[in-house]
């Protein structure tokens, strides 16, 4: 899954399942735990694994459990740096859209955090459980939960969530993940040939496939076991769309809710509302709230404003928060001085590694990759996202929020020269015989990417190449440089694990067969070895190697290929409102969320 923000194959049944059903895995994106690294001299969180366990049928009934001190009403003031995009469960992949559609939206299964430790549990959230599994894991079975129903009022059926699926088929669904319809129905873009029109024209998956033999029942048959099952139909898009309700595209606007908020008064590029679903049973779901009385969330607030009105907490702001804006770094230390402050602030890590993308079709010559490698100026380029509270620079494509990680991995010593390596990278681009490069830097119109963008342009002409700055809206960053003819040459993306498994990062990213229009290998990544590696390692039954292996050919592919320049593991320092509680942090979506939020 991607952030402004993440973000597929699988492995044999039996022993990984036996890891599943034993209770723990490790999950990308948490701060607590052992083993993991820590820059020298900083006192921030160790980026380290967490285990997440698979819930119990009674883990999943609700209510969820009360809050102390939670009290009813009023309406939370919501500040975010970039306008969502879509709604559209089906579409919804980068950060801020993944935390805000947990308040309208819910999936066969989802993640419960534990208010005092911050673990997260894997349970069920419309299905009664986490799933059955038959067949050597081939065959999954879901029930629906009795008494759920959408903001009309209507109930919620096994054909609604078999439209949420077969819509994902349609070519309008463009942006969301593809775990689930690649699985079902083939690897890559080949999965929309078995429905190309969706369920729109009364065409369906066969039963053989997809089936739904009752209202509250549906079974996924899959041709080889699929053990992650359990984690991908939490993803946003494996929900529920009623089949008379199925706008197709408008459904990007108002989507019908079948959480505790409902959509209203949204604006594209200004802001959204959201309100009581008086429809939404508690008793149904043992992870949601519904305090106050709705969410009042404003677009356009660059990490200063929303920093500077969170820790004056005044007025509306005193019931003010943020989903994913950090606190600004030309403010951090300011704000570290401010205890009053400091007493609602939060500093975790988030599941992302940051890196600049090498667009593969356009610069194609390995040693340019590799001068670009050795000039970027990772270091530096951090300071201008917080520094050690934005994250820590990183030398690998795999972050250490997942096992296996190699510390010591840095094969373009970014943590030796944090401002590049200038005269390494010079050496290359004559060997080459491509001095004065010219390359093309896109970059998001933030504040903080227009400052870093500087510092990247600086360092880059040091190294010998030319630089043409390209500055994009941010609000469709995401979609202009998923665009496999764009006219870039470099420009920053972030990636998280999906869920916990790293078959979640390296084949979604680096696979050929994702080499298409929005999808996740901004790259364009598409090396015959790699791909044979990829379906390799997804043969791997054992948890611990598949993970090992897995981190392997992420070292291999960056060496190799140089698809792109690691940047650093990510960190959120945020601030929240004095008259707020019950603030808490998705480790999962490396948001802040909101769905126990109450007013003081």
């Amino acid at each position: 899954m991607t952030t402004m923000t993440p973000k597929k194959n699988s492995r044999r049944a039996r022993t990984y399942a036996v890891a599943l059903t034993a209770g723990a895995l490790a999950l990308a994106g948490c701060s607590s735990g052992g083993g993991g690294s820590n820059p020298k001299g900083s006192n921030e969180p160790r980026m380290e694994s967490q285990d997440v366990t698979l819930g119990t049928a009674a883990d999943s009934t609700g209510p969820a459990k009360d809050l102390p001190g939670a009290k009813k009403g009023g309406t939370v003031t919501v500040l975010q740096r970039d306008a969502f995009e879509h709604l559209d469960p089906g579409q919804i992949y980068v950060s801020d859209e993944l935390i805000a559609q947990t308040l309208y939206n819910r999936t066969l299964t989802n993640y419960q955090f534990d208010d005092k430790t911050g673990k997260a549990k894997l349970v069920g959230d419309l299905a009664t459980d986490t799933g059955k599994s038959s067949d050597g894991g081939r065959t999954w079975t879901y029930t629906l939960k009795d008494g759920l129903k959408y903001e009309d009022g209507s109930p919620i059926t096994s054909k609604d969530v078999r439209q949420a699926v077969e819509r994902l088929y349609a070519p309008y669904q463009t942006n969301g993940p593809t775990y689930l319809q690649q699985w079902l129905s083939g690897e890559g873009q080949k999965y929309r040939k078995a429905l190309p029109d969706g369920p729109y024209k009364g065409k369906h998956l066969p039963s053989s496939v997809l089936d739904t033999p009752d209202g509250k029942t549906i079974v996924f048959h899959f041709d080889q076991p699929r053990a992650e099952v359990p984690f991908a139909v939490a993803m946003p898009n494996i929900s529920a769309v009623p089949p008379g309700k199925d706008t197709k595209e408008k459904y990007d606007k108002a989507p019908l809710a079948s959480g505790p908020y409902k959509v209203r008064n949204f604006k594209s590029g200004k802001g959204v509302e959201f309100v009581k679903n008086d429809q939404w049973d508690p008793r149904t779901d043992s992870i949601r709230h519904q305090y106050v009385d709705g969410f009042d969330i404003s677009f356009g607030h660059q990490w200063v404003d929303s920093t500077r009105r969170l820790q004056a907490s005044k007025g509306a702001d005193r019931n003010g928060m943020t989903l994913t804006n950090a606190v600004d770094p030309s403010q951090i230390s300011t704000v570290l001085k401010d205890k009053e402050a400091m007493a609602r602030s939060l500093t975790e890590t988030q599941p992302y590694v940051d890196v600049v993308s090498i667009n593969t079709d356009r610069v194609k010559d390995k040693k340019v990759r590799e001068a670009i490698a050795w000039a970027f100026p990772s270091g530096q380029y951090l300071q201008q996202f917080g520094g050690p509270k934005g994250g820590e620079v990183g030398g690998g494509l795999v972050g250490p929020t997942l096992k296996g990680y190699d510390p010591s991995f840095d094969p373009f010593q970014k943590k030796k020269y944090p401002g590049g390596n200038a005269k390494k990278a010079r050496e290359l681009l004559k060997e080459a015989g491509k001095e004065n490069y010219e390359l093309v830097y896109a970059y998001g119109n933030g504040d903080t990417h227009q400052d870093a963008s500087v510092v990247v342009q600086r360092a880059l002409e040091r190294a010998g190449f030319k630089v043409q700055k390209k500055e994009i809206d941010q609000s469709t960053y995401y979609t202009q440089i998923g665009k496999v003819k764009n006219k870039f040459d470099l420009y920053r993306s972030s990636w998280g694990a999906d869920w916990p498994s790293a078959s979640t990062v390296v084949p979604p990213v680096y696979g050929g067969e994702n080499v298409y229009d929005d999808s996740s290998n901004y790259s364009h990544l598409d090396v015959p070895a790699v791909n044979a590696e990829i379906g390799k390692v997804a043969k791997v039954g054992d948890l611990s190697r598949a993970t090992s292996e897995w981190i392997k050919l992420s070292e291999k592919i960056l060496t190799d290929d140089v698809p792109a320049v690691p940047t650093f593991y990510n960190r959120l320092f945020t601030l929240w409102g004095s008259g707020i509680g019950g603030v808490k942090f998705n480790s999962v979506y490396g948001a802040v969320d909101p769905t126990a939020v109450f007013i003081k």
